[in-house]
Order: structure tokens, then sequence, then C-alpha cells
């Protein structure tokens, strides 16, 4: 099998599979909170999604050392295992009405989120540097489909739980244990050969027969200015989408005048339309990535995120002004993280590209976490415009990164526009067109 056949192969795989796992990791966080208020009261009801951030954040790293050794099959595999029995505890805490477990239970569950993340570099690993950031993108797009379909799918789910004797909720999370289930069963049946060890096969030998080590990662980020932007356009990206997101709910249900029907209404409005900002231009945001560079897209998503908080933080009590400033913060989202993330995989070298991108994984989701917990103290002191300040004040330390002169032989090769690919390097680099593959992994 050529090689542009083996990446149309992944693409297509990682495409089906993230449907499935958005289903799964959208359909148990829709409940998660539900859940936890009914186990343990309301006040400790944010820490199921606090939990699945957490335990995302926590399984970067260790996933990416699984693909270091042996490759993006088995570690994408190993995530969603672990997501599925996280599945399985927090099915286990409902009936057993155990708080303790239902929090471990979020915690690993957090692995199908960590498994989604890390899918968006198994794109990469093939493809040409004129189309990386595009690749990464249909995949980030893909999340989008199942997770619109699992709001829909909950109450049916609750409902065959029910039938079989489960407790009220505890149905949803049978369906995500399913959807990673299957999302691990293709993965690890149909994808080969592995793109991450075929690279590596078909690229220069580096002289090193060491595996490359969290430490060899964070060093290769380091060394590289390149890579500590991509970096921190994804962070900080994240960062400033959750802090404001999180505390949009609360900012509209302190509006006067409106019933919690109303409240609900709004609220259900605006994030939706935010998350169509986050995901639907994806493919749009990588192919702009590619053709005007990565810097670039990472400075035009810096000033979207700055327009976005100027909008919702002066949006006082009109609706549709808060709608667009949330849904300019998931588009300037969109595009640090795609362009962030595909900087920061072509900044580095093959051998700690894992290891790289898992370290970048574990920070975005630390600054995430970080934000939705500061979040609410700023609400609760100075109100939701000093957060939408603070937020953007966040913002200009990336625009200064980006902006900073590169030392000469820094930048990756497609830092810049790149040329139109010719027929023959569709999707592969130029140095592995035409290449025949026996297949690692």
């Amino acid at each position: 099998m050529d090689v542009v056949a083996v990446q149309r192969h992944t693409v297509r795989l990682l495409f089906g599979t993230q449907i499935l796992a958005g289903i799964g990791t959208t359909i148990g966080i829709a409940v998660g909170a539900l859940l936890a208020a009914r186990i343990g009261g309301t006040a400790i009801s944010g820490l199921a999604s606090s939990m699945v951030v957490v335990g995302s954040a926590a399984l970067a790293i260790p996933i990416s050392k699984i693909m270091t050794g042996y490759g993006r099959r088995t570690g994408l595999v190993a995530a969603y295992t672990v997501g599925l029995v996280g599945s399985v505890l927090v099915v286990a805490a409902t009936v057993a009405d155990n708080l303790a477990l239902l929090l471990l239970g979020f915690a690993a569950f957090g692995g199908g989120s960590a498994a989604n993340l890390q899918a968006r570099y198994a794109a990469i690993d093939l493809a040409t540097p004129d189309r990386r950031a595009r690749q990464l993108a249909v995949i980030v797009w893909a999340t989008t489909l199942g997770a619109v379909a699992a709001p829909n799918l909950t109450s049916l789910a609750d409902s065959g739980g029910r039938s079989f004797g489960l407790p009220a909720l505890a149905g949803p999370f049978v369906t995500s244990a399913l959807a990673f289930a299957v999302a691990a069963v293709v993965l690890f049946a149909f994808l080969r050969p592995d793109p991450l060890l075929t690279a590596r096969a078909l690229a220069p030998a580096s002289g090193d027969p060491r595996p490359a080590t969290s430490r060899d990662g964070f060093r290769a980020v380091f060394a590289s200015p390149t890579a500590r932007l991509g970096v921190a356009a994804v962070a900080v990206g994240h960062l400033v989408m959750v802090g404001v997101m999180s505390m949009t709910p609360v900012h509209i249900d302190q509006e006067p005048g409106h019933a919690d029907a109303d409240v609900l209404r709004i609220v259900g409005l605006v994030l939706s339309v935010h998350i169509v900002g986050m995901y639907a231009f994806a493919p749009l945001v990588g192919w702009l990535a590619d053709r005007l560079g990565r810097r670039a897209l990472i400075l035009v998503g810096a000033a979207v995120l700055v327009l976005a908080c100027a909008v919702a933080g002066t949006s006082g009590h009109s609706t549709t002004w808060l709608t667009v400033g949330l849904f300019l913060l998931g588009l300037g989202w969109s595009a640090t993280m795609v362009a962030g993330s595909t900087l920061l995989s072509e900044s580095v070298a093959l051998e700690v590209r894992a290891a790289a991108q898992g370290l970048s994984d574990t920070l975005m989701g630390a600054a995430g976490a970080a934000a939705g917990a500061l979040s609410g103290v700023v609400v609760g002191v100075a109100g939701y415009p000093v957060l939408t300040l603070l937020a953007a004040t966040a913002v200009v330390p990336l625009v200064a990164l980006a902006l900073r002169p590169l030392p000469a032989g820094s930048a990756p090769f497609s830092s810049g526009p790149a040329e139109e690919p010719s027929p023959d390097t569709d999707l592969v680099g130029p140095e592995l067109a035409g290449r025949d593959v026996a297949g690692p992994g």
C-alpha cells in the first residue's frame, strides 16, 4: 500500500471514530452535572466537568508515552479503554449511590476526551506540509457531528437504561461505554499501518535508538521558538474560551426579569451558537492556516478572541450581542487550536513529536481547568465585564510571542503560505510520495 492511500485511509477512519467518540463524550458530559447533583448535592455538581477535564489533562502525557513507543493506534485504543472504564464506574456509582466512585469515574471518563484530542495529531503524521492544517481541522470538525447528535440521544439512552433496571441518568453512560468500545475496536482492527510508525520508518534515521521521553518533548518545545508559539496558542486560546464561556450562563442568570425557563432557553441558544463557532468552520480555518501560514492564523485567532471578549463584555442585557460574542469566542478558539497544534507538530522532530503533543494537551487542560476555577471568583467579586477584560488581557503575551522575529533557520518548512500541491503529493510529504509501505504497526 502506498503512503497516499495510507493517509487517506487514516483520515477517513479517524473521521468516523471521532463522530462516535463525540457522541460518547458529549452524552456523558450533558448529564454529568445533573447526576453529580443528585448523588452529592448541587454544591458539588460542577465537579463532574472539572474531574473530566483534570482526567483528560492527566492522561495526555501517559498516552503520548504509549504513542511514542508503540504508535498512535495503541495510544488511542488505550485512551478509549480508560474512557470506557470510567463510563462503567459512573454507572456503578449511580447504582451504589457512591459519590467518591462517581468522581473517580468522571476522571477516568476523561480518557475519551484525551483520545479525541490526540486523534487530531494522528491525522497529520503523513500529511504534506501544505495540507497539514486542513487534515487536522477535518478531525476537529468531525467531533462536531457527534457532539450535535449526542444531546438528542440523551433521553433515548436514559429510557433504555431504565428499561434494564438502571437508575435515572445511568443510561447515557452506558451509551458512552459502547461508543468508546466501538471506537477502540475499530481503531485496533483497522488503523494499520500506524501513521506515526510509518512516518518514522520512512524518515531519515536520527541515530538515537532510545525512545523519546516526556523530558525530551519538553526540551524540544523549549528549544524551538515556533514550537513554543504553537503550545502557547493552544493553551491561551483554551484559557480564554473556557474562562469566558463557563461564566456566561451565570451572567445570563443574573440579568433581571428572566424566569428560569427563559434563562435555560437563552443559555441553550448562546452555547449552541458558541459550539458552532468552535467546530463548524474548522475546515475553513485549516485551509486558511495552510494558505496564509500558521503564525498569521494565530494572530487572527488572537484578534478574534479579543474582539469576542469586547463584544461579550459590553453586551449588557442584549442576548443578540452576547450570542455574537460567544460565536466569535468559539471561532477564535478554533483558529488558535488548529494553527497552534499544526505549528507545534511540524516544529519538532518525529522522534519527540508525540511527547511534545502530550505536553501541549496537558498544558491546555491545566489552563482550561484554572480558567474555569478562577472565572467564578472573578465574576463573584468584580462581575462578568471584568472577567472578559482580564481574558482579553491574557491574549497580549500570545500576540507578542507571535510577532517576535524568529531566529534564522528556526521556522518550520510550512510556517508560511504553502505552494499548491502536485497531484502525487496530495496528502503526504513530498519525501514520502510514491513510496510503498510494508507497514509497521
